[in-house]
């Protein structure tokens, strides 16, 4: 009584486009392009570009969260940092998440 009889469709419908059915994919694919692979890939090579200026009397910040002063850069992709008097240390370029410029002297106050 309440409940209607379903009946089966009608033979011969139109099959649906295939180019239709993939294009709710292809634009899930640029979303995450535009808004996730390109920006990471940009930091990335801004990144690596910081990393091969380094060079010495830059002051760094190490992913440890370690602040020093490169004393000398060395062959391959290591430096070497002075975080406090006479504390020098080994470190990894890629291991730098942030590079400072030299400091600058401080200004005379009068």
């Amino acid at each position: 009584m309440f409940i209607s009889p379903a009946y089966a469709q009608a033979a011969g419908a139109a099959a649906p486009n295939p180019l239709l059915q993939l294009l709710p994919f292809v634009l899930v694919f640029i979303f995450f392009y535009f808004l996730i692979i390109r920006p990471q890939n940009q930091a990335r090579k801004k990144h690596q570009e910081m990393i091969s200026n380094v060079k010495r009397g830059d002051v760094v910040v190490t992913s440890g969260g370690l602040i020093g002063k490169i004393t000398k850069v060395l062959e391959g992709d290591e430096v070497m940092v002075e975080l406090a008097d006479n504390v020098v240390v080994k470190v990894v370029k890629s291991t730098l998440s942030d590079i400072r410029s030299k400091p600058s002297p401080a200004a005379n106050e009068q």
